[in-house]
């Protein structure tokens, strides 16, 4: 504000110099509004000056419009409306006089824009000034005209202005380059009549001229593809020789800045050039010479030096530049790392980024710097090295990055925890090879940061480990290790407590002793304290003392000497304030004390997790489309690819598959209350809380499948899956599971990875004296169901393809029906890349095994087979309902097939 009071009163000694009036009413309103001690005395002063100055403009009084305007410019300023002079702003503009004039142009600057109409009323003064014999009157009315121009203005004065463009005036020629830049942003078809004079003026020794020409010409290569390959034809040559110039000339004063000469021409001309090189062989071969003579001979100790490498640098980096000249900028980048100034070191940084789609080879060599900066002071250094150093990260360099973000991570701000465990994490799953290493530094991160690792990511460590079966005994042993030590972290505690529960034995017999691996001596009493440390340790957190529960019951199971405590620990827990463990504590009471019969098939060790179908679900619940067409393996962290049958289609593929346009609904029994089509859409999309189950297509549910898997945090009716024993998607059990009536449905009777359907009930609250196990006494035998025999059926035919299924139901599990599909080829021509995927409502759970060949051979050379494990748990409600799509190349060309399948035969 004191610069813009300045102004004005500098106005005001021109006005006090001017006979017609003597300025100090100007002096006097700004004194009087500075003394004010509220703002209503201010607006007080300011709406009596206001007053004053219709006064003034009513009588039309010319020696006062002088100073009248300049106050309402002030006025202006401070943000009170001044519409009332707009008109005054014209009448000085129109007087003979250049101190009129001055006042009235910037009147019209400041209380003025292009949308208001008194503005086509200038057009004309604008006009006669622009041909005024008076150089400095010409100069006012470019300055007004690039300022406030509109379209209808630039095309009615352009040619006035291309006029000036040839004055001999040097001051005239700047002006009107600027002015014409607002005329080509306003009219971009104008850019054609100013392309030859930009080129001509490039010429020009005077450095504010060549300044607003390279200016311009830079807003005619941003209007016009014309004027840009114009440019490159016809400028080229003349920038090269400006920049060899400016860059070898001697000392001038008047544009010397830190000992570099005009920093501000170099800087326009690079800038420049990259508009100009970009995409053009030709041109950027004839800037490489200049562009590392000046890369090479400015001085990097000062600001203004940097300020032209840095342009420098973004100009190679913008062109098709040599790789020599490349690695030179990535060079000046990494000088810049070793600057003091927080500022150079992030720029370089950020161009780096961009650099390393380029060169990557170049940027790491700096590799080393950029880690440095991981670890500096300054948070925005450290966040964009961080994500540099996540963008260096290969095959190659994997093991000593980590090892030197690891190991930075014990000692980094809490602040800065979250992102670079998030950062070492992502790093970890994506390039880790070997299954020991992934576990190796996930066991680091977790034991320095596990109250910062997100739940994904230990959930996707969970199903590592369940695949994992050489490496479990190593890795319950490490975590016991770490548990002893980092019992504060709560992921880690999660992870070890459910490690301990599964695999406790060979943490007490030392199975599976690795090479060079010390023993260790734990008692199953140990194991029990390290759980029951952490269920009292984690009061508040109810996700961890579940699991700690569960492990408990597990733990009872594989040592039975411990049976008594343990059942005392969860009988402690049985009048917990949260319901979620109050009613584990009381089923898992029961399961110990009433039903030995069940409890060892209910406790047997969790089935191997489906990793690849895990990985599906969870890249579908963190992106909301896939982009990739085509079914491409994805790599776990273990190495591990996808099989056939759950790659990863695109969302349109899987609308397609459900086929949402459709009308037709399969039939229904008059079991079910649902008939409409949209009604069974929401069924097979899971529309309501619930998960669809489907297999060979990512999953749009948010569900997590390991929290399905452990119920936590879900609703007390919700509960069952805490006793693990029921085998997820994509693996079979070990053991045939006995069928236990539906009384014990809160000890969950659905399959890992599903929730609850939309159908299910809310369980009402039991009294604890009421066992939830009454359905079955103590002694009851489960005992298994025959095998029911179902006719084949053929579920899908066309031209090209037929599909049979053949039937087999499951001992003891009328829900459960395994599906042998035959895959047919009936053409001549042999059918490659086959996928089939497949869609069911969101009661029915589905499980695709790996297909026996992605290629099916021509008509009468064989076929292909694929199994299918289904699970309805509306059995004997509703039936069976799937859609099924596949897909193929015949002859190099894709193919696509789709239906559904309806003929199902009853009972299943």
């Amino acid at each position: 504000m004191d610069t813009v009071e300045k102004i004005v009163e500098d106005f005001a000694s021109d006005i006090a110099m001017s006979p017609f009036s003597s300025g100090t009413r100007l002096r006097d309103m700004i004194r009087a509004i500075r003394a004010c001690k509220t703002a209503a005395e201010e607006r007080a002063v300011v709406r009596r000056e206001c007053a004053a100055i219709r006064a003034a403009i009513s009588e039309n009084e010319p020696e006062l419009r002088h100073r009248n305007m300049a106050k309402l410019m002030f006025i202006h300023m401070l943000g009170y409306p001044t519409h009332f002079g707009q008109m005054e702003c014209l009448k000085l503009i129109a007087a003979a006089g250049f101190p009129e004039k001055r006042v009235g142009y910037l009147g019209l600057m400041l209380l003025l824009d292009e949308r208001q109409e008194v503005l086509m009323l200038v057009t004309n003064s604008l006009k006669q000034d622009l041909n005024h014999s008076n150089q400095f009157i010409v100069g006012l009315a470019l300055c007004a005209l690039g300022n406030i121009c509109s379209a209808e203005m630039a095309r009615d004065l352009a040619p006035e202005v291309e006029r000036l463009m040839r004055s001999r005036e040097v001051n005239t020629k700047k002006k009107a380059a600027l002015c014409s830049i607002r005329i080509v942003r306003k009219v971009p078809d104008l850019a054609e009549n100013f392309m030859a004079l930009a080129t001509s003026l490039l010429k020009e020794k005077h450095h504010g001229v060549l300044i607003s020409v390279i200016q311009l010409c830079t807003e005619l290569c941003k209007a016009n593809k014309d004027a840009l390959e114009y440019l490159r034809k016809n400028c080229i040559e003349g920038l090269v020789r400006i920049l060899r110039d400016v860059s070898n000339s001697s000392y001038a004063p008047e544009y010397d800045v830190a000992g570099i000469s005009d920093p501000f021409l170099h800087i326009r001309v690079l800038k420049l050039m990259r508009i100009l090189g970009q995409g053009d062989a030709d041109c950027s071969e004839y800037m490489n010479d200049i562009l590392a003579q000046v890369a090479t001979k400015t001085e990097s100790n000062k600001n203004a030096g940097n300020a032209i490498l840095y342009e420098c640098v973004q100009t190679i980096m913008g062109i098709e530049a040599t790789s020599g000249l490349r690695v030179l900028a990535i060079n000046i980048l990494g000088r810049f790392l070793l600057n003091r100034d927080n500022n150079i070191r992030y720029v370089a940084l950020n161009m780096l980024m961009r650099a390393i789609t380029v060169d990557a080879q170049a940027v790491q060599r700096h590799r080393t710097t950029i880690l440095e900066c991981v670890k500096d002071a300054d948070a925005s250094i450290r966040k964009r090295a961080l994500e540099l150093v996540f963008l260096l990260v290969n095959d190659t360099n994997v093991k000593p990055l980590t090892k030197e973000l690891v190991d930075y991570l014990d000692v980094a701000d809490p602040d800065y925890k979250g992102d670079l465990t998030a950062r070492i994490c992502s790093i970890v799953e994506k390039f880790s090879q070997e299954k020991l290493w992934y576990l190796d530094q996930m066991f680091k991160v977790l034991s320095l940061a596990g109250n910062h690792v997100k739940d994904d990511v230990w959930h996707a460590l969970i199903v590592v480990l369940s695949n994992a079966s050489e490496l479990q005994g190593y890795s319950v042993r490490s975590l016991y290790r770490a548990l002893q030590a980092y019992g504060e972290q709560g992921s880690l505690v999660r992870v070890a407590v459910w490690c301990i529960g599964e695999y406790g034995e060979m943490l007490v017999n030392n199975v599976g002793m690795l090479e060079g691996e010390e023993p260790i001596t734990v008692t199953e009493s140990n194991a029990v304290d390290a759980a029951e440390v952490a269920l009292n340790r984690y009061s508040a957190d109810v996700t961890t003392r579940a699991m700690c529960l569960v492990a408990l019951l597990k733990l009872s199971s594989r040592f039975p000497s411990t049976s008594e405590r343990i059942k005392q620990i969860v009988a402690h827990n049985k009048e917990n304030i949260a319901l979620e463990l109050q009613q584990r504590s009381i089923e898992f009471s029961s399961i110990m004390q009433r039903h030995q019969s069940i409890r060892s098939s209910l406790l047997e060790r969790m089935p191997v997790l489906d990793e690849a179908s895990y990985l599906v679900k969870r890249a579908a619940t963190t992106q909301a489309t896939i982009s990739s067409e085509k079914p491409a393996p994805a790599v776990t962290p273990g190495g591990l690819k996808l099989p056939n049958g759950v790659a990863k289609p695109t969302a349109a593929p899987l609308a397609d598959l459900l086929d949402l346009n459709s009308d037709v609904a399969p039939a229904t029994t008059a079991a079910s209350t649902t008939t409409a089509p949209s009604f069974f859409l929401q069924d097979l999309l899971g529309i309501g809380g619930t998960n669809s189950s489907m297999a060979g297509v990512p999953s749009s549910a948010s569900t997590d499948i390991l929290m399905d898997l452990l119920s936590i945090g879900s609703s007390p009716s919700q509960s069952g899956p805490l006793a693990p024993n029921f085998s997820p998607p994509g693996q079979a059990e070990t053991k045939p599971v006995p069928a236990i009536p539906e009384a014990i449905d809160l000890l969950g009777s659905l399959s890992s990875s599903s929730s609850l359907s939309a159908e299910t009930k809310p369980v009402p609250a039991i009294p604890q004296a009421m066992d939830l196990l009454d359905g079955l006494s103590s002694a009851t035998s489960v005992s298994g169901l025959n095998n029911t025999a179902h006719p084949s059926i053929t579920a899908f035919q066309s031209a090209t393809l037929k599909i049979t299924f053949d039937f087999k139901k499951q001992p003891g599990n009328p829900r459960e029906t395994t599906i042998h599909a035959t895959f047919t080829n009936l053409t001549s021509s042999t059918l490659t890349d086959f996928i089939f995927q497949a869609a069911v409502p969101k009661f029915v759970q589905l499980r695709l095994d790996p297909a026996s060949g992605n290629t099916v051979p021509a008509s009468g050379n064989g076929s292909v087979t694929q199994g299918l494990n289904v699970t309805n748990n509306q059995h004997g409600q509703k039936p069976l309902a799937m859609r099924i799509r596949m897909s193929y190349k015949v002859n190099g060309e894709d193919g696509l097939e789709q239906g559904q399948v309806s003929n199902f035969p009853s009972g299943l």
